[in-house]
């Protein structure tokens, strides 16, 4: 029968498989256009949240762009009979499929990555990638780039829930609902030290460290081994919400690990180095979600797309690996913090005060010309295989 978008909440319920094989395909074509082996690119990298967004993207620019063996790891529901499978599972497919058409090493596994058995089975998954593709088992790029709601913790069992909340005041601003382009007022009391707390232990930089040790013991490891994890600090109107609420306390603490995750393997020279990048604003799954952003989002990509500045996903990565981690002097540039900052785009003053500016002329009247809602609501939909060009949606799947 022919597959339609459920959306509920703005959150999608579903997923197209030939929608997302063909947004696969496109990325993948971007990748290859623009990323060429050289400059010591990565022979053998791990992706740590694979299926979506910039772990997506960065697998792929690993393995069709730099033409390394890959392993890549997500937490996905398969299709059955009555269920969709989630976007995350057609995606891998379809980056294995590809990557057997251009005899590309390829492993994609299917689980928990908080846990320890899993840890254990990417590990060995890693070996016998390297073995069959006749190199160390040394792993050249480790990206993390998890993004879970829950988080069980392997030793004690208890099960973390992350929420959306600001710190020390309640929130209240306006959102909009990218499907209608309604506004509403969003309103978030002010998070407990329990809901802080948990939040840091899902989306912080625990596991992180725990993957790191676990390589480290699995001799996978090495001089060339760079690690890397996403974050986003935005625009001040957003920080109410995000860099100072819960999530920016886990950034916070993502970014705490990175230090001392260079100041254990880095400075014992067991491994090239870790960094935190600094992304541009993106629509995710989860983005659509939080308040303010939705508003902000549209409105900042149509002051950027105005100005020729626009990134999607892959090309945010692609610009990422070719200009900041394998540079042609094999220097990475970073702010004063040490961070890669790949939001410079967005971040520009000249884009920030127009951003601004449009966001105060903003009206139910006028949203739909004097934003990029349509933008927004695209790239949500394809984020799920829906809105994309060339798929017939009257067909049967």
């Amino acid at each position: 029968m022919p597959v339609k978008p459920m959306i509920r909440n703005n959150l999608c319920l579903n997923a197209h498989p030939d929608g997302c094989a063909a947004s696969v395909q496109k990325q993948i074509d971007y990748a290859k256009k623009n990323l060429s082996p050289e400059n010591n690119p990565p022979k053998l990298a791990l992706v740590i949240g694979c299926s979506n967004g910039y772990g997506l993207a960065s697998r792929i620019c690993a393995g069709f762009g730099y033409k390394a063996v890959t392993v890549g790891l997500s937490l996905e529901n398969e299709p059955t009979e009555k269920r969709y499978g989630t976007p995350g599972f057609y995606n891998n497919e379809t980056f294995d499929r590809e990557a057997v058409k251009e005899k590309l090493i390829s492993v994609t596994l299917n689980g928990d990555a908080y846990s320890d058995e899993v840890k254990t089975k990417t590990a060995e998954a890693v070996r016998q990638a390297a073995a069959k593709a006749g190199i160390p088992a040394k792993i050249d790029l480790l990206v993390y780039s998890l993004a879970s709601p829950v988080r069980t913790d392997p030793k004690t069992r208890y099960m973390y829930k992350s929420v959306i909340k600001p710190i020390g005041a309640p929130y209240s601003g306006k959102t909009l609902n990218m499907m209608d382009g309604t506004f509403s007022i969003a309103e978030a009391g002010a998070a407990t030290e329990d809901e802080i707390n948990n939040t840091v232990k899902v989306m912080g930089g625990e596991d992180w460290q725990m993957w790191m040790d676990a390589l480290d013991s699995e001799g996978l490891l090495s001089l060339q081994t760079r690690a890397i994890a996403y974050t986003y600090i935005g625009p001040e109107l957003s920080w109410a919400i995000y860099k100072n609420g819960t999530i920016g306390r886990a950034k916070e603490d993502l970014e705490r690990v990175c230090r001392e995750i260079n100041e254990k393997f880095s400075a014992q020279k067991k491994i090239r180095g870790a960094w935190i990048s600094v992304n541009k604003a993106l629509v995710t799954r989860s983005s659509a979600v939080i308040p303010i952003i939705p508003f902000y989002i549209s409105c900042l990509f149509k002051e950027m797309k105005r100005m020729n500045l626009h990134e999607g996903c892959i090309e945010q990565i692609v610009r990422l690996f070719r200009d900041r981690l394998y540079t042609p002097d094999g220097q990475v540039p970073t702010d004063s913090e040490g961070r890669i900052r790949i939001d410079d785009l967005e971040m520009r003053d000249d884009v920030q005060k127009a951003v601004t500016e449009r966001m105060k002329i903003v009206t139910p009247e006028n949203v739909f010309t004097e934003t990029d809602i349509a933008g927004f609501k695209h790239d949500f939909l394809e984020l799920h295989g829906f809105d994309v060009a060339g798929i017939n949606y009257e067909a049967d799947v």
